[in-house]
Parts: C-alpha cells; sequence; structure tokens
C-alpha cells in the first residue's frame, strides 16, 4: 500500500527539471567572487542612474538630436565603445516615449551597450 506513493513521487522527481547541483561546499569562494566580481558594474550602474536622474531632459534631447555632449558622457559612464554608440544611439531613438517616461528604461537601455 506504500508502494504505490513512493513509485508515484520517484516518478514524478524523475520527469521534473533538476535543481541545484552544485557543489554546496563551494558555496562561500561564490558568494565571495560574486561580491568582488559585482562590484564595478553595481557602482557603474549607480554612478549612471544618478546621472541619468540630474540630465534626464539633456539627455532626451541629445538622443533626438542623435548625439551631443550629455548622451556621450552616460556612455562614458557606462563603458559603451566608441564604435558602437552611433548604432546604439538609433536604437534609443526608437523607444524615445519610452525612455521619456521611464528613467529606469534609459539607464538599463544605456547599460545594455557596456563594455
Amino acid at each position: 500500500m506504500r508502494l504505490f506513493p513512493v513509485l508515484f513521487l520517484m516518478t514524478v522527481a524523475a520527469c521534473s527539471e533538476g535543481g541545484d547541483l552544485r557543489n554546496p561546499l563551494a558555496l562561500p569562494a561564490r558568494a565571495l567572487g560574486q561580491m568582488f566580481g559585482d562590484g564595478p558594474s553595481a557602482r557603474t550602474r549607480g554612478q549612471l542612474e544618478v546621472f541619468v536622474k540630474t540630465n534626464h531632459p539633456a539627455l532626451i534631447t541629445d538622443i533626438r538630436r542623435g548625439g551631443g555632449d550629455t548622451l556621450n558622457t552616460a556612455f562614458d559612464l557606462a563603458r559603451v565603445p566608441v564604435p558602437a554608440r552611433a548604432a546604439h544611439t538609433l536604437q534609443l531613438q526608437s523607444n524615445l516615449a519610452l525612455y521619456n517616461a521611464n528613467l529606469d528604461a534609459l539607464t538599463a537601455a544605456i547599460l545594455v551597450a557596456s563594455a
């Protein structure tokens, strides 16, 4: 009578996706690596968020124009390579209504092209 529930649970477990099968002894080392490895990108994102919030109208104007000093400064903060900036500016122009209303979306869109 107990055999059926056990077999049923084994069958269901066999059909499901595997979970996190990484070595649990390596978790402290992985946590330290993420803490130190993610620090610079978090700092860059924070600096860019502050810049976008303080210069939003000028950024929108520069995106409309196809470039400008404020947009170049934002690209510099996000470490966007110079050859990729023109194409990325065109992508920003295509979603200008969204970026005009949503500062976080603009920040994320600028960071997408970062190196």
